[in-house]
């Protein structure tokens, strides 16, 4: 077309638009323009007010405050967990295990089912299964829901932001850092929460180190460690500060060995480079309460908890039947404790614990039952009324007599408790997801057994040079 034709048309086109048509577009332009300004652009307007979502993501994102507010929210978070579990785990022990284990077990005894079959069935597998329902549902069933609420807040991708930094000099994801979170709740969930990395090496080094996390099944070992031990070893008045804070110390500890074994990891059998993704932080919006409590409690809560529940009731057989068949007139549990021990004392811990770890591998959750049975089982003399494979609870004053007196427990044992049961193998649930999620044997073989020989070393030399200085 020549330019004379192209002079034509554009003339034609003008005749049969409105004699302002140019103005309007420019006006929308400008419009346009300004508007992205006000959204983008700092200026004397703009800084004397700020929209809220410019405020909240200055302290949010900063450099700083963004750590203080993170560290702040998060520990809300777990303490509201721990406190708003308290009693509806307390109804649910009392449901479930005692009423609901003495109501079968004289249904058992009525029915004229043999000893042993009402012992394996009702105290073994039953009560394990009861005992994992009481401890692992309530603090899920309000960890996962807040969780979630802070994810459809917008807050989830800040906290994505302000540990990138930390987690690229570890050679890791960014997002390994919401993974890790999830973790705090339950390691099963935070493995398959590593979806979300697209890249198969840096997923591959948030699942191997997601167990890092102290999950909810640890906490109350934890708590009880750090209640009769390490609270008891400081003045008075600031025991209960001090039990807290040894727990709290315990959860950091955990992190920082996320980061120092992402590093190692990224540096050598997953070396490679850092991927670089960019972050969008979306709009804040206020969060759907019920919708998130519905999706969360059938895709999270329920979901890991019927996991754990296929472990525990074999567990709680087992259990059972350490404590009642016997050996040369011994249960058979006094044999293994009596051949552990020596691993044990090496480790700064004990047979006992040993032996419950082994039995406890399907759910963290009954780790202080099995151990204070065990204990009773080699010495029942302290407490009347313990039945040999019997999981029992106890209040934390009978159960710091047990330990020490029949266990011989010192603050050393305590601490080191609290140093393998933060690094230990995941439980049995968490080694089938990360088999689910890698399907491989060979890197579920390493996320299982590279904390284990972790946790050994860490307690062997703390073990060592507690008893060099004492």
């Amino acid at each position: 077309m020549g330019s004379a034709a192209l002079l034509d048309a554009a003339s034609r086109l003008r005749r049969g638009l409105p004699e302002d048509f140019g103005d309007d577009v420019v006006a929308g332009i400008y419009a346009d323009a300004d508007r992205i300004a006000r959204h983008t652009v700092s200026s004397d307007q703009t800084r004397a007010r700020p929209a809220l979502d410019q405020v909240l993501d200055r302290v949010l994102t900063h450099r700083l405050w963004g750590f203080v507010v993170m560290g702040l929210l998060l520990y809300a978070v777990f303490w509201f967990t721990v406190a708003g579990a308290a009693a509806p785990s307390d109804l649910l022990y009392s449901l479930l295990v005692d009423r609901g284990h003495g109501w079968l077990r004289e249904g058992f005894v009525a029915a004229g089912a043999p000893w042993w079959v009402t012992g394996l069935l009702v105290d073994g597998a039953y009560l394990g299964t009861a005992w994992v329902v009481a401890v692992m549902l309530p603090p899920m069933a309000i960890f996962f829901p807040l969780f979630t609420l802070l994810e459809d807040f917008g807050y989830l991708p800040r906290v994505a932001f302000n540990l990138d930094r930390l987690f690229a000099r570890a050679g890791a994801h960014g997002k390994q850092s919401l993974s890790m979170m999830m973790g705090f709740g339950c390691n099963a969930a935070g493995v398959t929460a590593t979806r979300i990395i697209d890249s198969p090496r840096e997923r591959l080094i948030a699942i191997v180190t997601n167990n890092f996390s102290v999950c909810n099944g640890r906490w109350p070992t934890l708590i009880l460690m750090g209640t009769i031990f390490v609270g008891a070893a400081a003045p008075p008045a600031v025991a209960g500060l001090a039990a807290a804070g040894s727990v709290v110390l315990v959860a950091l500890l955990g992190i920082a060995t996320t980061l120092v074994v992402s590093w190692a990891l990224s540096r050598t059998v997953l070396r490679g480079e850092v991927s670089v993704y960019s972050l969008e932080l979306p709009p804040y919006r206020p969060p759907q309460v019920w919708r998130t409590v519905r999706t969360s409690m059938m895709d999270r809560t329920f979901k890991v908890l019927r996991r754990a529940l296929v472990m525990a009731a074999p567990a709680g057989a087992v259990i059972w039947l350490l404590g009642n068949i016997t050996v040369a007139g011994d249960p058979l549990a006094a044999h293994l404790v009596s051949g552990l021990g020596p691993v044990g004392w090496l480790l700064g811990l004990n047979g006992v614990i040993l032996l419950a770890y082994l039995v406890a591998i399907p759910a963290n959750e009954i780790v202080i039952p099995t151990i204070l049975m065990l204990t009773l089982t080699l010495d029942p003399s302290v407490l009347s009324g313990a039945s040999a494979g019997v999981m029992l609870d106890l209040p934390d004053a009978e159960a710091g007599t047990v330990l020490v007196e029949i266990g011989g427990w010192t603050l050393l044992t305590a601490v080191n408790l609290m140093l393998f049961s933060l690094l230990h193998n995941p439980c049995s649930t968490t080694v089938l997801t990360i088999w689910r999620e890698t399907g491989s044997v060979r890197w579920t073989a390493v996320a299982t057994l590279l904390p284990l020989v972790l946790a050994c070393a860490v307690t062997a030399t703390t073990a060592l040079v507690w008893r060099a200085v004492a």
